[in-house]
C-alpha cells in the first residue's frame, strides 16, 4: 500500500512541477514594457467595439454540447469493439488450447500463465459473449439514434431556422378559430 502512495505522491509532485516550470521561466524571460495599449483587453486581433458584455445565441452553445455529447460517445465504441473482437476469436472451435487461454488471459485482463486450459473460455460461452455484445450496441446505437432524431425534429441541427407553419399563420379575430397567413410589412418613405 505504501508502494501506491509512494508512486501516487511522485506522480502528483512532478504534474505539479511541469505546471510550474513553463510558467516560472515565462516569467524570467519575457520582457517587461508595460504601456496602455498593453493593458488593454485583446480579443482576436480586433479592436474591442462597445461592452464585452453581450448575449451569444445560444445556437453556438447547442452546437458545442451536441458535438461533445456524439463525439464522446462514440468513444464508447472502442472497448466494446476489443472486447466484441476477442469473443469472436475465441468462438473458433478449431483454436488450439494454448491460444485459446492466451486470449481469455487477454479478455479478462489477467496476467499471462494465470490460467489453465479448463479455465479458458470455451467455444459455446464466446459465442454468448458475442450475442451479448452484439445486442448491447445495437441498444446502445438505438438510444444514440433516438437522440439524434429528437435533436433533428426539434430542429438543433439547422443553423437558420425556418418558421413553422403555425408559426406563419396569425389569428384574424380574437377568439376565433381561423388563420389567415399573415400580411407581408410594407415599407413607405417620408417626404
Amino acid at each position: 500500500m505504501t508502494e501506491v502512495v509512494g508512486h501516487f505522491l511522485v506522480f502528483t509532485l512532478v504534474t505539479i512541477g511541469f505546471l510550474i516550470a513553463p510558467l516560472l521561466i515565462g516569467r524570467l524571460v519575457r520582457p517587461r514594457l508595460p504601456g496602455a495599449e498593453k493593458d488593454a483587453a485583446y480579443e482576436c486581433g480586433e479592436p474591442t467595439i462597445g461592452s464585452s458584455y453581450i448575449q451569444f445565441d445560444l445556437r453556438f452553445y447547442v452546437v458545442a454540447l451536441l458535438f461533445i455529447i456524439f463525439d464522446v460517445e462514440v468513444v464508447f465504441f472502442f472497448p466494446w469493439a476489443s472486447i466484441y473482437g476477442t469473443a469472436v476469436q475465441l468462438m473458433d472451435p478449431l483454436l488450439t488450447s494454448g491460444d485459446r487461454v492466451l486470449l481469455s488471459e487477454q479478455l479478462m485482463s489477467l496476467a499471462p500463465g494465470s490460467l489453465t486450459a479448463d479455465q479458458a473460455v470455451t467455444a459455446q460461452t464466446a459465442m454468448k459473449l458475442a450475442w451479448t455484445g452484439v445486442v448491447d450496441v445495437l441498444v446502445f446505437f438505438a438510444v444514440l439514434l433516438v437522440g439524434f432524431a429528437y435533436v433533428w425534429k426539434r430542429g438543433d441541427l439547422e443553423w437558420v431556422r425556418t418558421l413553422s407553419k403555425s408559426n406563419r399563420m396569425a389569428p384574424t379575430a380574437a377568439g376565433s378559430g381561423t388563420s389567415t397567413a399573415r400580411p407581408q410589412p410594407t415599407t413607405t418613405v417620408a417626404s
